[in-house]
């Protein structure tokens, strides 16, 4: 019998865990902070009729610009910063942190694919001038949509409940000071309740101040308390 020889080849695998734990720590304020900048610029409520949204529009055409553009940052950052959120709290309150977690994010997801873009309508219509009658009555239909309605009721439940629970996973993990937490509780559960784009705007920056507090965890673990070490790839020839 002729014994057939293999041989491993070993590849070093690069560890990118200060990479992905920095990237995360970056991210992690930047949602709230970004959505209540663009709340406290905002020339009018977000709950204003089209004609006032594009009144107020082309008297503050800047404002309104700077409102939609760190509005995106919102949009962009959230969903890896709700993954930060529960990636330091996982440990030490996982049953909060799971339930937290998949609320937030599922209601994440289903509000930002199915809500209509007002702002983003009323922005066009001002520059367009397009009428404000047949611009409302699109804007009425679209909410008046099934997915809206469900995506309107998921995305409040995601900032009111779901994003709360994460911080009191935060809280009972001890992963930042409880003063943080208790930020992150409060400026995200009274968030619907509050009236006018300043206050909310004030509110998002103090729940914005919650998630700095992931932050700090993460800057302070060491790489192998946020993850495994990378496995080394092997190759059969």
């Amino acid at each position: 019998m002729t014994a057939t020889l293999t041989r491993t080849t070993t590849k070093t695998t690069a560890d990118t865990r200060t990479y992905w734990r920095v990237l995360l720590a970056v991210i992690a304020p930047l949602p709230l902070l970004a959505m209540g900048v663009s709340y406290l610029v905002s020339p009018t409520d977000g709950d204003a009729d089209v004609a006032t949204t594009v009144a107020g529009i082309e008297a503050h055409p800047g404002r309104a610009l700077v409102s939609m553009l760190t509005g995106l940052l919102f949009v962009m950052f959230l969903p890896p910063a709700t993954a930060a959120l529960a990636w330091v709290s996982r440990r030490r309150a996982p049953r909060l942190t799971t339930v937290g977690a998949s609320l937030t994010l599922l209601g994440l997801l289903a509000g930002f694919a199915t809500l209509p873009a007002g702002n983003n309508i009323a922005w066009i219509a001002a520059r367009k001038d397009l009428d404000l009658g047949i611009i409302q009555t699109l804007d009425d239909a679209l909410w008046a949509q099934p997915a809206s309605g469900v995506g309107i009721i998921l995305f409040l439940a995601a900032i009111t409940i779901g994003l709360p629970l994460l911080g009191i996973a935060m809280w009972r993990s001890k992963a930042a000071p409880r003063w943080m937490a208790v930020c992150l509780i409060a400026g995200t559960a009274t968030h619907m309740f509050t009236p006018g784009h300043i206050a909310q705007g004030i509110g998002l920056l103090v729940g914005a101040l919650g998630f700095a507090g992931v932050s700090r965890a993460l800057l302070e673990t060491e790489n192998d308390g946020f993850d495994l070490p990378p496995v080394s790839a092997s190759r059969w020839r």
